[in-house]
């Protein structure tokens, strides 16, 4: 076991490093840099001419800085040192320029956190049984409807789910319920504490039902299809000639060898807690991971899209392993080895 987590832990530094040397080449390739600035902002000709002197030192001084003056391999280089040696990420460029990248992570972060967290875990409370209760009347009316319906909601795309949301139940749409933009209220102080953790709680409605219900279709497949597996297998059958209870027979012997599917999923659930989603925080304007890398992305902030390319390669390698782990306490049967 310990000889496996080892090459295991050592094969993840590898990956990793290889994932951001390739990352780093990629940044510096693309067309354009964060240097680019609008010289001739002004009416003036004489300022324009100032202007576009100061700005040309100001460029040069940024691309010393993010050392884009510096060759590919010395470049990434200089930049893994800092993170190595000093656990220094750099200072954002563009979206927040002379910050600390890990300050502008750190403020963002716990949003994103809270929303995929109830997203993850509403989505494995509500789709694991649905999909075990369709597996046990597969074939049936019942089973037929759940799919097609799952189907239709796996198909539908996520900014016109946020969209049709907010124009039906956002305020100015036609049942103003929740809150159109945001997480939280704007002026804390004129409410009580449980009111405002109701209003808290309702702003975090709907953009968690658009993170959930997309996972939530394919996993109750999933579902499904582990314990079709399982539910026709001989021990299933002497379960149930012993005379023990249907609940007995699906879930203790039945659900845990279905898990194991379930589990390689899990894998993927750490990168996505952090990286949030894109789309869904830019429908409902909040300010996370997600708005984050879009800002990142749109700026050519190399500091900031490096960051964040580290700590979701780390997030995904971790993932990865946690799931090898689980297996372990899905089914005692496998065992992990070093060789």
């Amino acid at each position: 076991m310990g000889t496996y987590l080892l090459k295991r832990l050592l094969l993840a530094a590898f990956t990793l490093l290889a994932i951001l040397f390739v990352s780093y080449c990629l940044l510096r390739l693309a067309p354009g840099d964060p240097t680019r600035s609008n010289l001739f902002g002004n009416d003036s000709a004489g300022m324009a001419v100032d202007s576009e002197k100061g700005g040309l030192a100001g460029n040069q001084a940024l691309r010393r800085k993010l050392n884009l003056d510096k060759p590919l391999v010395v470049g990434f280089c200089l930049w893994l040192e800092n993170v190595v040696c000093h656990g220094d990420f750099g200072e954002s460029a563009t979206v927040d320029p002379g910050r600390p990248v890990v300050d502008l992570i750190a403020e963002r972060l716990p949003v994103t956190l809270m929303l995929n967290i109830f997203a993850v875990v509403l989505t494995y409370l509500l789709a694991i049984p649905l999909g075990v209760m369709t597996a046990e009347r597969a074939g049936s009316f019942s089973d037929r409807l759940c799919e097609f319906l799952l189907f239709v909601l796996y198909s539908l795309p996520v900014m016109w789910v946020g969209l049709l949301l907010q124009a039906f139940f956002c305020e100015g749409g036609v049942y103003e319920v929740f809150p159109l933009k945001g997480v939280g209220v704007d002026d804390p102080d004129r409410f009580s504490i449980w009111r405002l953790q109701l209003e808290y709680f309702k702003s975090c409605i709907l953009p968690v039902c658009c993170l959930a219900y997309g996972g939530f279709a394919s996993l109750s497949r999933y579902a499904r299809s582990g314990m079709l597996e399982v539910i026709g297998s001989d021990y299933i059958r002497t379960a149930r000639a012993k005379g023990l209870s249907e609940f007995c027979v699906i879930w203790k012997h039945g659900f845990r060898n279905a898990i194991v599917t379930m589990v390689t999923l899990f894998g993927g659930l750490l990168p996505g807690l952090i990286s949030g989603s894109v789309i869904v925080e830019y429908i409902f304007n909040i300010p996370g991971m997600g708005t984050l890398s879009l800002y990142a992305l749109s700026s050519r902030d190399y500091p900031l899209q490096m960051a964040l390319f580290a700590f979701s390669g780390v997030l995904t390698l971790a993932g990865i392993l946690i799931a090898d782990l689980l297996y372990l306490a899905a089914d005692p049967r496998i065992r992990l080895s070093g060789k």
